[in-house]
């Protein structure tokens, strides 16, 4: 099945206000600004968006924060978006802060058809026993807190040891990008753009993945295959200046004096 599409509008037309977005990337790192973009100019709204941050104040998720666009953000990391902590410490933004590692992992098993799963990570924290601030009243108090999470005792190590239960994340749509797709939907991604591209476009009911080179079916060898297109339903391919369309989140360099 040739699953590209013409347009960057073409592709995410039929994502309607209220949606929940897992958006791929690691801090500015393979975000598909492409579509997102797309997704800002057709007005889209009152989004719930999965992803590990919110992009900059100008760039990625943030172009749709900024707009007030994005009522609530399951998220690792507030990162440089400074209106992204203004909002959510000002009350206008909802915010579930999870750790990296089980956000990887509910985004995977949300793909994987897997409903929870048990983790020892945020054992005796308030991400187990509840009480994180997930929106704030205009008064700084806490209208909306997470609530407490079942917990179970193991023995897999040879220890007992006390295990809390996560949910899966299944969002209805996702946008991802990929350094190379093909018109079946088969993607390979570059570096560190794999952390949580793949595992984005999984949980995602409806996948559309922006792809900087475009190749034939067969092109890829399926050795190389980093996510099969069976989760993948468009593809979108870039124009080079769209491909090589990319920021830098936080540039240091060494002063003459120290060369």
């Amino acid at each position: 099945m040739d699953k590209v599409v013409a347009t960057a509008a073409e592709a995410v037309a039929d994502i309607p206000d209220g949606a929940s977005l897992a958006v791929g990337g690691f801090g500015l790192c393979g975000i598909p600004s492409v579509l997102i973009q797309a997704l800002h100019d057709q007005g889209t709204t009152d989004i719930e968006a999965i992803s590990n941050n919110c992009g900059v104040d100008d760039w990625g998720l943030g172009i749709l924060l900024r707009d007030k666009r994005i009522r609530r953000m399951i998220s690792s990391y507030v990162g440089e978006n400074k209106e992204f902590a203004r909002q959510y410490l000002e009350g206008e933004l909802e915010v579930e802060l999870t750790p990296q590692g089980t956000l990887a992992e509910r985004l995977r098993a949300g793909g994987a058809g897997i409903p929870a799963f048990f983790t020892q990570t945020g054992v005796g924290t308030q991400i187990a026993e509840g009480g994180l601030p997930w929106r704030y009243a205009a008064d700084g108090s806490i209208a909306v807190a997470s609530p407490a999470k079942e917990t179970r005792t193991y023995g897999m190590t040879g220890a007992d040891l006390e295990y809390v239960l996560e949910e899966a994340i299944v969002a209805d749509f996702a946008l991802v990008r990929a350094a190379k797709g093909d018109r079946h939907g088969n993607l390979v991604f570059n570096k560190s753009s794999r952390n949580f591209n793949p595992l984005c476009a999984m949980a995602g009911r409806i996948t559309v993945a922006e792809v900087e080179e475009l190749v034939e079916p067969g092109a890829i060898d399926p050795d190389d295959v980093h996510l099969p297109g069976i989760y993948v339903q468009r593809v979108l391919p870039l124009t080079p200046e769209q491909a090589a369309d990319k920021r830098i989140e936080k540039r240091t360099v060494r002063g003459a004096e120290e060369s």
